[in-house]
This record gives structure tokens, C-alpha cells and sequence, in this order.
């Protein structure tokens, strides 16, 4: 049997494999739940910095130079790069041993 046949045969298998399947929809999911936080958070925040510019502007504290707007922006960086953090370790970690255990059945069965 030629290497791309075999490859092809392993590819085959991992896509009828129900863990495939279940690995797609776990990720995919997971993907987007973290998509719609950070677009609406970050969309949020534009509504009110052009519909409410006056809440952006405000001192958090008299004589302070830091606005509201700086501190909110300070803590979407900061928060998206926790959300980053926990998608790689769920995808380093649960994510990556399904697929391991996905392409170690489906090469077994070709072998």
C-alpha cells in the first residue's frame, strides 16, 4: 500500500470516527462562546465611546489623568489575553489528547 493511500485510508477513518465528530462540535462551540464574549464586549464598548462619549471621557477620580475609558480598555486587554490563555490550555489539553486518541485508533485500524 502506497503512503498517500495510507494516509488517505487514516484520514477516512478519523473523519467516520463519532470522537471526530464530537471533537469538531466541542471545539467549534467552545470557539464560539469565546468569539461572542470578546465581539460583545468589544462591540459594547464602542457603543458607548460613540453613543455616550461623556461616560468614556470621566476622571475615575478627581485630579486622576486615567478616564474611564483607559481603565475599561486596560481590562478588555488584559481579560482577552486570560480568555486566550484558557482556550490554549483547554485546547492543549483536552483537545489535543482526543485527537491523539482519534489518529492512534485510526491508525491501528489501517495497520
Amino acid at each position: 500500500m502506497s503512503s498517500s493511500s495510507s494516509q488517505s485510508a487514516v484520514y477516512a477513518r478519523i473523519r467516520r470516527n463519532p470522537r471526530f465528530a464530537e471533537l469538531v462540535a466541542k471545539r467549534q462551540g467552545f470557539a464560539t462562546i469565546l468569539s461572542v464574549i470578546v465581539l460583545t464586549i468589544f462591540y459594547g464598548f464602542f457603543m458607548v465611546v460613540a453613543f455616550q462619549p461623556q461616560v468614556i471621557g470621566q476622571r475615575l477620580s478627581e485630579g486622576s489623568y486615567l478616564t474611564v475609558g483607559i481603565a475599561v480598555e486596560l481590562f478588555m486587554f488584559i481579560f482577552f489575553w486570560v480568555l486566550t490563555a484558557v482556550y490554549v490550555k483547554r485546547a492543549n489539553g483536552e483537545f489535543d489528547a482526543m485527537t491523539a486518541e482519534i489518529i492512534r485508533d485510526a491508525s491501528k485500524e489501517v495497520k
